[in-house]
């Protein structure tokens, strides 16, 4: 496994593993601190594809204001290991200077998705994740993109983003990775608490809960989402920041639930913000 932290030197190194042999790249972007869901698509690329290609790098363009940049997780040593463990061959390992040298000027918007959900309350937030996509999009060259159904408006920006722009490459969502519990894996997990790992339990069920009222027939949006919020709301130390039921080709509020609605929330455990979401089935 090859460790590089040089854009062209990178460029290089793939260009020669795969030269003349039809060879594919997988590529798995990451802001380090790996779980069982980044494990996940790196077996998967894995399996699809003959090179497979990791980065870590915490994005300072995707962080607001006030928002936890300075603190966000960083066990690189932990992470090099798992990656070398899963057969990783190149981890591109960049830093601020080299991702946005100085005099850096160039920025790529999704127009309205990027606004939507959690945008709205993260502004400039889908911009930073787009324009650094883009960057590792054209330094890697992929031919497979692996990314997590977790973080699902992210997941339809990026592919919105590869489909505008005509990148040759793949995206591949994967399913969510759940504790026993319930509760999705996130990087974030690691800034609760005890009492607050247990109260984070309540966006899987609310989720849960919107899956049992389709499955029993329900249809109206707004019925479903005030129900889960009341599950929420219960927990006092859980604070809903939105809960939405949207189409997943534009985000657009439904007023009815459809065979493949993306129901999304994001919610407050004390100081720590959660994501969560799941894609209803045939109805």
């Amino acid at each position: 496994m090859q460790v590089i932290r040089d854009p062209q030197k990178l460029i290089l190194a793939l260009k020669k593993s795969k030269a003349g042999k039809n060879k594919t790249i997988g590529f798995v972007p990451t802001m380090g601190a790996m779980h069982t869901g980044h494990l996940n698509l790196i077996k998967q690329a894995a399996k699809d594809n003959h090179i497979v290609a990791v980065s870590i790098f915490v994005n300072p363009q995707q962080f607001g204001p006030g928002e936890d940049l300075k603190f966000y997780p960083r066990p690189l040593k932990k992470d090099i290991q798992l990656c070398r463990k899963q057969g990783v061959d190149f981890i591109f390992l960049p830093d601020n200077k080299i991702m946005y040298p100085d005099g850096y000027s160039t920025f790529i918007n999704v127009g309205r998705l990027s606004h939507l959900l959690c945008g709205a309350k993260r502004p400039g937030h889908f911009r930073g994740v787009a324009t650094v996509v883009a960057k590792l999009l054209n330094i890697v060259k992929p031919d497979n993109l692996y990314l997590g159904q977790k973080d699902a408006q992210q997941a339809i920006i990026i592919s919105r983003m590869i489909k505008d722009l005509n990148f040759p490459v793949k995206v591949n969502v994967l399913p969510i990775v759940r504790f026993k519990d319930g509760l999705a894996l996130s990087s974030r997990n690691t800034y609760l608490n005890k009492n607050e790992r247990t109260s984070a339990v309540v966006l899987f069920k609310a989720l849960r809960l919107a899956e049992i009222l389709v499955s029993n027939g329900q249809r109206n949006a707004n019925r479903i989402i005030s129900r889960m919020s009341q599950l929420i709301e219960k927990n006092k130390k859980a604070k809903i920041d939105y809960i939405a039921i949207v189409n997943q080709e534009q985000l657009k509020e439904m007023k009815k639930v459809k065979t493949g609605s993306l129901i999304a929330l994001a919610v407050k455990i004390g100081k720590t913000r959660l994501i969560d979401n799941t894609i209803i089935g045939c109805i």
